[in-house]
């Protein structure tokens, strides 16, 4: 599952950021290595501002090795709050290597593998492993571009587009820092992934309309088809509004995503989407 893991390393680097800003660190420090755990609550999951047909408001748990070279390691489980099968409704590994290309220019690159069970509700449960490039120019803004390339069961490309912009809104005392940091996105690409997960969606509703009656529920939930999408459209333009409290050691952050959809996204969801996101990181 990219998009958390994606979300988790930048929760991290702005962790680091803010705390670099803030009275607590020197910031003539040298890199160094840390350790990372953390929790977070999101009211469904997002991918690339796209969401699945039902709700998938869910927990999740995070684990982050960072080196001080800029090689990292991400390990994270996730829980739908209505999935009472399984302990973890998907987890995942990633690792990857951040590194400066200049004083402003800095790189990314990554490679997650998310472990889904059958027939997952999870919108991009169909590419289960992704690659991903990207770039960070930082001067006044934060001008950013990543590629991804997403395959699995099928195969999707993915660019994203943004500017950003971290901003100090004051402290409660000389050992802590509130920062917000608005960020401005366009992705585009293709969305082979959506034919799978219909064809998950339809069996899942399959077996719903057997258990249904048995249940003394209505049966027989209505067919959805689709054709697989693979030309290269406009998906999303995303609104991300981080509201952080940062100290020494943690930070706690709410943060509010509002997604308006291409025209071209095939997800039946809706055209304006909004996620909401609570979490806790711990840095040693």
């Amino acid at each position: 599952m990219k998009l958390p893991i994606t979300i988790i390393f930048l929760a991290v680097c702005s962790f680091g950021y803010a705390q670099q800003d803030s009275t607590v660190a020197d910031s003539s420090e040298t890199p160094r290595s840390t350790f990372t755990i953390g929790a977070s609550y999101a009211n469904n999951a997002s991918y690339y501002g796209q969401k699945a047909l039902e709700k998938t408001p869910y927990v999740a748990a995070v684990a982050s090795y960072r080196h001080k070279s800029g090689l990292y390691a991400t390990a994270m489980a996730y829980r739908l709050l209505h999935d009472s099968q399984t302990v973890a409704s998907a987890s995942s590994l990633g690792a990857g290597y951040a590194f400066n290309l200049s004083e402003r220019l800095s790189a990314d690159i990554s490679y997650s593998h998310t472990f889904y069970p059958s027939h997952s509700p999870f919108l991009q449960a169909a590419n289960a492993d992704n690659a991903s490039l990207g770039l960070t120019y930082t001067n006044w803004l934060s001008f950013s571009l990543n590629g991804d390339y997403a395959f699995g069961k099928t195969n999707d490309v993915f660019v994203t587009a943004g500017i950003g912009k971290m901003i100090s809104l004051g402290s409660f005392s000389e050992k802590d820092l509130v920062t917000i940091n608005p960020v401005i996105d366009v992705t585009a690409g293709t969305q082979r992934f959506y034919e799978t997960y219909i064809e998950e969606k339809n069996f899942r509703d399959s077996l719903l309309g057997i258990i249904g009656p048995i249940l003394g529920q209505p049966g027989n939930p209505p067919a959805t088809t689709t054709k697989t999408k693979t030309s290269f459209d406009l998906l999303s333009y995303n609104l991300k509004l981080p509201l952080a409290y940062n100290r020494a050691h943690y930070m706690l952050e709410l943060a509010y995503q509002l997604s308006v959809l291409g025209k071209k996204a095939q997800t039946g969801s809706g055209q304006v989407n909004s996620f909401v996101t609570a979490s806790f990181y711990y840095q040693f």
